[in-house]
Order: structure tokens, then C-alpha cells, then sequence
């Protein structure tokens, strides 16, 4: 149980012995979303022991190749394999197609259910609810048709104030019944309200941002979200080529989560131009103290 995001693949275009390509992995309660699928991502689930077969959800943010040629190869190992449970595969609608011919030539039917959610909306929209959590997707500015990812937990159960358990002891299955929302009945006939003996436990977001152009308007979108991992394809002394080439710079992905007001930002999506990054972090920390590198196989843990 728990929420964790786990970085697969984090450079950008082709891989290198460092990086592979875009591919990340969030864990809620044990329920994984797979946002992109660039090539080799299943040696990299291997690698870093992810429990493919708990991929549900696949999120393709565009269909430039280092974020979803990886995508046939995974779709079918679970044909040859195990899999029988549902899988939903989200993205711009042309992937459907692309999906259909490209395993229609060796599979003439899928051993598990395969559903296709073709992105289109020009707005924040809610694409995929869990009974914990949704994912909403929203439009970015790339060379074509794009989208970011936002991963939202639902309201959580109110967590039990620990002096409330030192003072009276309550049974276990007391203590259900109040995270349920129920009061507390003391030996005495008293009421204890819940709100007097819980405290809210606010549900946490992961906002996935691949790949785009600096557009300033999706900071709002982005509203306090807890982690931020937004492409930094290219150092500030390459603004000109980001724009031209639909990508983003250090200090444009600082300046975002700055204007978001998010907790933490990673970046990722990093050129292989960059050997040296010392100077590529401390550019965005200059604007947004909480930046941190991603990392093929680093593990941040939101939520225990």
C-alpha cells in the first residue's frame, strides 16, 4: 500500500547507457499507471523490479517514438504471458490505429482485454477513475498533439489523533469506525465528535508533463501539486532551440512549478548533450529551490 513514483527511463530521443526513454511508474495502493512506454521500458521494469502485470493503466503522451515505441513490445509479452485482466491504454487517437496494425501482424486476437481511450479534449479532463484516485488529462504545446497527466488521489479517511489513543485505548474495531467517520461513545455516555479526535489526511498529486514547449497557462492547472516531473530537455542557454523544437528549459520547468505552487519539482527528459549536471540543477534551483534530477530507477515514495 502506499504512493510512489518510480523513474524508468528519463533522457531524451535516444537512450544511453545512463538514461533510458520516457517511462514512469505510479504505484497507488498497489494499483500501477504507466505514464509512456519508450523503447526497452519492459527490460527497465525488470531491471528495477516493477510488477508489470499490475500495470492497469497506460498513459502515451505523444506519439514521438522515444515515448511509445516501447508500447507493442510490452501489449504483447502479456499476450505470451499471464495476463488476463483488462488493460487501458490511453493516447492520441492515431495510436489506436498504430496499435491495430502493428500487432494485427502477428496476433489475431489479444489473450486479455485491451481498451483504447483516444485523447482529445482542448481542457483539463478526467480520463480514468480508480476507486482511489483519477487521472486527468490536459492539453501541452509540442510540435503534435500532446497531453499531460494529473494523478489525484481521492478524499482519504481522516486519520486518528495518536493522544486520543493514549488517553482512552480504544478497541480496533473502534478505531475503523471513526476513520469511517463515526464518533466515539465513552463508558460515561459522553460523545467525542470525530472531527475532536481525527485530522484530515490530505490526498496527494502527481502531475506527469511530457513533452512540451514553456506554456505558462498549465501552472494553474498544476495548483499545488505535491510532485512535478516536467521535461528540461535543455539548459536556459538553449531557449531558442527548446521553442523551436517544442521543449522546455531548466528555468521554464522551475518557473512553472514556482507558478504552481507545487511542492516538488523533477526534472527529467534531460539531452544527452549534458554530461556534467551540477550546473543543469542549480539553473532551476535558482528559481525553485525543490528541483530535483530523476533518475533511471529512483524511487520517490509520496505516501507509506
Amino acid at each position: 500500500m502506499g504512493f510512489s513514483i518510480t523513474f524508468l527511463g528519463t533522457g531524451a530521443a535516444t537512450p544511453t547507457l545512463r538514461r533510458g526513454l520516457s517511462a514512469t511508474v505510479a504505484n497507488v495502493d498497489e494499483k500501477l499507471c504507466l505514464f509512456d512506454c519508450g523503447e526497452a521500458t519492459q527490460i527497465q521494469m525488470k531491471r528495477f523490479k516493477v510488477k508489470a502485470l499490475h500495470i492497469q493503466h497506460i498513459f502515451i503522451s505523444h506519439l514521438h517514438g522515444d515515448h511509445f515505441f516501447g508500447l507493442v513490445g510490452l501489449l504483447f509479452t502479456y499476450h505470451i504471458g499471464k495476463r488476463k485482466n483488462e488493460l487501458h491504454v490511453y493516447g492520441p487517437p492515431l495510436l489506436e490505429e498504430i496499435l491495430r496494425i502493428q500487432m494485427g501482424i502477428s496476433v489475431k486476437e489479444l489473450n486479455y482485454p485491451l481498451v483504447f481511450h483516444p485523447l482529445s479534449s482542448q481542457n483539463l479532463e478526467m480520463v480514468c477513475e480508480e476507486d482511489n484516485f483519477t487521472v486527468s488529462a490536459f492539453p501541452l504545446q509540442h510540435r503534435l498533439p500532446a497531453y499531460g497527466f494529473l494523478l489525484k488521489e481521492k478524499e482519504r479517511p481522516r486519520k486518528v489523533l495518536h493522544q486520543f489513543i493514549e488517553d482512552y485505548h480504544p478497541h480496533y474495531t473502534d478505531i475503523v469506525r471513526i476513520k469511517s467517520g463515526e464518533d466515539y461513545v465513552l463508558p460515561d455516555g459522553r460523545i467525542l465528535s470525530n472531527e475532536e479526535i481525527t485530522f484530515p489526511d490530505p490526498p496527494i498529486s502527481f502531475a506527469y508533463c511530457f513533452d512540451t514547449a514553456f506554456y505558462a497557462p498549465i501552472a494553474e492547472v498544476l495548483k499545488n501539486v505535491d510532485l512535478l516531473y516536467h521535461e528540461a530537455t535543455f539548459m536556459h542557454d538553449k531557449a531558442e532551440l527548446a521553442a523551436e523544437k517544442g521543449h522546455t528549459t531548466t528555468i521554464q520547468a522551475a518557473t512553472i512549478a514556482k507558478k504552481a505552487l507545487a511542492k516538488r519539482l523533477m526534472l527529467g527528459h534531460i539531452s544527452s548533450r549534458y554530461r556534467n549536471l551540477d550546473s543543469f540543477l542549480n539553473e532551476a534551483r535558482n528559481i525553485f529551490s525543490e528541483t530535483y534530477l530523476a533518475e533511471d530507477g529512483m524511487t520517490i515514495t509520496l505516501r507509506k
